[in-house]
């Protein structure tokens, strides 16, 4: 006799896991729960490989630095690098904005946007103009206008950018990001992680999501084997290129309409949770 429900093909079993971190793995906090580390060895020793896509640089993944098993690669700073945390956040990968298209940006900003200032996030740290409100003082950064961060007195000898910042004390986030996707969008990726009007700008077609898939074709991954998690619009590339994706309980509502599912908070160890149902074979209960 034929079901009169059709069957839905089995998922493929998950091969790789990638979660991004503040607001997602992360407790508020910015700790990692016993149950959290617990349920990713526990991944690690089934031979499911974890990876951290974040847009933290390098130099603020120490956070999870010690939880990193098997290849010990990260994502970071939404996509523009892969770093070895087994080397201390060496960089085997960058893939930078151009610096004119980066000028580009901040000359269209400017008057799309005025009163945006800007930060600049090299592979050799972060340096900011006077206006930018960093989030933690570096005592190595220079302060200067964008157009003079961005300057090289010889194309190509100076470090590459892995993100332009743009800040605006006055406009709404998501506002902020239209305005700025409407007026340069084709310059450029635009996204936000922050609950304030920060954006994070990458060279075009650089995103969590599109370094993610390079990294697992390199290991013969595709994307209906991996399960990511996120919470910020700078997730949803991630989450709808992903075979299986989670929005956390206290994810941006672009986030949740993204995601193919849905998980408790980040305080809550949503992360841990679905790991756990995919080690005990129950996803789908």
């Amino acid at each position: 006799m034929t079901s009169p429900h059709p069957v839905r093909p089995a998922a493929p079993a998950p091969r790789l896991i990638a979660t991004d971190l503040d607001g997602t793995l992360l407790r508020d906090d910015k700790s990692v729960s016993e149950r959290t580390v617990a349920a990713l060895a526990a991944a690690e020793r089934a031979g499911v490989e974890v990876f951290f896509v974040t847009g933290r640089p390098a130099r603020w993944m120490d956070v999870v630095s010690d939880h990193v098993h098997g290849h010990g690669l990260a994502i970071c700073a939404n996509g523009a690098a892969v770093v070895d945390l087994h080397a201390g956040g060496t960089f085997l990968e960058v893939r930078p904005l151009d610096r004119s298209v980066a000028l580009e940006v901040v000359r269209t900003l400017r008057e799309a946007a005025p009163g945006a200032s800007f930060a600049v996030e090299l592979t050799t740290g972060i340096h900011y103009e006077p206006e930018y409100p960093p989030f933690f003082l570096d005592p190595g950064a220079t302060v200067a206008t964008a157009e003079k961060l961005l300057f090289e007195e010889e194309p190509g000898a100076a470090a590459p950018v892995l993100k332009l910042l743009a800040q605006h004390s006055e406009l709404d986030p998501d506002g902020f990001l239209t305005v700025a996707r409407a007026a340069a969008g084709d310059l450029a990726s635009f996204t936000r992680s922050s609950p304030t009007a920060l954006l994070e700008i990458s060279g075009l077609g650089v995103s969590k999501a599109s370094t993610l898939a390079l990294c697992c074709a390199e290991r013969g991954i595709s994307a209906d084997e991996v399960v990511a998690f996120g919470d910020m619009p700078n997730d949803i590339e991630m989450l709808s290129w992903a075979g299986r994706s989670y929005a956390m309980g206290n994810a941006h509502p672009d986030v949740i309409a993204a995601a193919s599912g849905r998980t408790v908070a980040n305080n809550d160890d949503g992360v841990a949770v679905v790991i756990e149902r995919i080690l005990a074979g129950t996803l789908d209960d």
